[in-house]
């Protein structure tokens, strides 16, 4: 073969491999097109018989504010460790052994979890803090045991501890609010869970061209409270040491803004701490203040001559002779101290805390008018507040009333009561007169951060505004030298005040207790312009404790609290200087 035909051949042999090898890249440049713009979704759709992730995005929970912004239930960042079981079932017990480590979870139940058949998808754990997830998941990848995954799961934290915690309440694992404003509100609060679907690899590795579903999450709404929280953890504290010095059973207290009807502190105690769910006993987690009723004894007198005022029946200077006992339907009633006949005015009966000067001024009302009046302070209906399981009270109808039944009802024995309702209606004589329905919530925070006010309280009057100024000032010879509660004085201050010393009932048995005394202190001060009311109730105390020397003295350190916190001064105006005998 001619030199000339050898080249000629090579140029043949060149082109054909030539063309060749642009057609095997065409093939792939085609496939590559079709993989990254015209045929995803086939792609996906295959690799979905593989498998898919769907993963839960959680909303974070809305917080629980103080009046000024300062957060009493929070959100904190942290995770749940979820696994695909048929990816983890060989090596279950090594990545359990990982878990029960570092989490302290139950090692059988999590290697029950990680065989669990026909499914992709379990929990291990909920809630867990990230540091301590990122432990897991290093250990897991050095060992190279695969199948366990991370998503985000906020965790509810509460910094107080346990400032507040009756109120608040708390979160099951499952996130959802099981008592207080955490149940009330908990629609608000959770906000709406959203979830992606991610297509994965037999390896349980996300294919990143895939398609993926994604629903955003929607966040909580948060609650602006009405609770001062510093005034919350002072109260807590002093309640706490009242309920341990007189041995009682438990003790509540709640501050009132007279003009508003806010809460601005509810403490009780025993109480618990939401974020340890050991502490989380049942007698502690209720909210007492207005799911547990008692019998609120002469607190309730206050009520019963704001009644008899209001009808024109009595002024504070109003003389009643008074004997050392009545017989009434066969049942002998007294004063809790021995005496014959005395000359009291209607402000020396409250101020001297007298049963049988009540019961003789009080049947200057009949029935149906002592029980309309009571009804218009609140009592025999719940104050809706905005808390789970509150309670109405017991007040009988008046149809079904003896003569018995009305005079122990008008010095507050034979009725049922809860704090919040006697404090709101006590509030109500502050206020000129005006009832205003409790608040605790004032406002709720949007996730944008506007604000949307709460519902204007519902107000009426309760009694006319000359009587409730009547009877205020005839509290006022309670606090003073010669009434019951002189340890509830605030130097500086005129002070208006009514002990409750009652026979206690036993919850369980609904009978009286011989021995055994709810005592109570309700009081509001400047006298002669209330800003702020205090109710202190102590349930069962052990010893001669009474209203004026055991919640007395705490009501007397909360108002003082209170008066300086919010630069509250002195009116400077003389006190009355009404008689209590005549």
């Amino acid at each position: 073969m001619s030199p000339v035909d050898r080249v000629r051949r090579s140029t043949v042999r060149m082109r054909v491999c030539l063309l060749a090898i642009a057609f095997v890249l065409s093939l792939f440049a085609a496939r590559l097109f079709q993989l990254q713009g015209l045929d995803v979704n086939a792609y996906a759709s295959m690799a979905t018989d593989e498998g898919s992730q769907t993963v839960t995005l959680h909303a974070p929970r809305g917080a629980i504010l103080d009046r000024f912004g300062v957060e009493m239930a929070a959100t904190v960042e942290a995770v749940a460790l979820t696994a695909d079981p048929t990816m983890t079932a060989d090596q279950a017990p090594a990545i359990a052994a990982v878990l029960t480590r570092h989490l302290g979870i139950d090692y059988f139940t999590t290697v029950t979890k990680l065989r669990t058949p026909q499914t992709r998808f379990v929990y291990l754990a909920r809630r867990v803090p990230a540091w301590r997830a990122d432990a897991v998941t290093t250990d897991l990848r050095e060992a190279r045991l695969p199948g366990v995954f991370t998503e985000r799961d906020p965790l509810r934290s509460y910094p107080g501890h346990d400032v507040a915690a009756n109120l608040i309440g708390f979160v099951g694992h499952d996130g959802a609010g099981l008592a207080g404003l955490e149940q009330q509100y908990d629609d608000l609060l959770s906000g709406a869970d959203g979830q992606a679907t991610y297509v994965v690899s037999p390896a349980g590795e996300r294919i990143p061209l895939a398609a993926a579903s994604i629903q955003d999450p929607a966040p909580g709404v948060s609650l602006q409270t009405t609770i001062d929280r510093d005034v919350q953890w002072y109260a807590d504290q002093r309640l706490e040491q009242a309920v341990a010095e007189t041995g009682s059973d438990w003790g509540a207290a709640v501050t009132l803004d007279v003009g508003t009807g806010q809460v601005v502190q509810f403490s009780q105690y025993p109480t618990f701490d939401p974020n340890d769910a050991s502490d989380l006993r049942r007698q502690t987690l209720s909210v007492r203040g207005v799911q547990n009723v008692y019998e609120p004894g002469s607190v309730q007198k206050v009520l019963t001559f704001s009644a008899l005022a209001d009808a024109g029946e009595v002024t504070p200077r109003t003389r009643i002779k008074v004997p050392g006992a009545l017989w009434i339907d066969g049942h002998e009633v007294n004063d809790d101290w021995e005496h014959g006949m005395i000359h009291l005015t209607a402000t020396g009966a409250l101020a001297k805390s007298s049963n049988l000067g009540t019961v003789l001024a009080s049947r200057r009302l009949s029935d149906k008018q002592l029980y309309e009046a009571l009804r218009s302070f609140g009592l025999g209906a719940a104050t809706g507040v905005g808390l789970p399981g509150e309670s109405r009270g017991i007040l009988p109808e008046p149809e079904g009333w003896a003569d018995i039944n009305h005079a122990t009802i008008a010095f507050g024995q034979g009725i049922s009561v809860t704090v919040l309702q006697m404090a709101a209606a006590v509030s109500a004589v502050a206020n000129g007169g005006t009832y205003v329905q409790p608040t605790l919530v004032s406002g709720f925070v949007q996730p944008d951060g506007s604000v949307t006010p709460a519902p204007e309280p519902a107000t009426w009057q309760a009694v006319s505004e000359r009587a409730a100024g009547m009877v205020a000032q005839m509290m006022e010879a309670v606090t003073v030298e010669g009434g019951t509660a002189p340890l509830a004085a605030i130097p500086g201050y005129r002070v208006a005040g009514k002990t409750g010393t009652a026979e206690r009932v036993d919850p369980e048995t609904g009978q009286y207790v011989e021995g055994q005394r709810t005592v109570s202190f309700a009081g509001f001060a400047p006298a002669d312009e209330p800003r702020f009311m205090t109710y202190v109730v102590l349930d069962n105390p052990k010893g001669d404790f009474y209203g004026g020397t055991a919640a007395a003295p705490v009501f007397h350190d909360v108002m003082s609290m209170l008066l300086q916190r919010y630069g509250v001064p002195p009116t400077g105006a003389k006190p009355p200087d009404d008689k209590l005998e005549w």
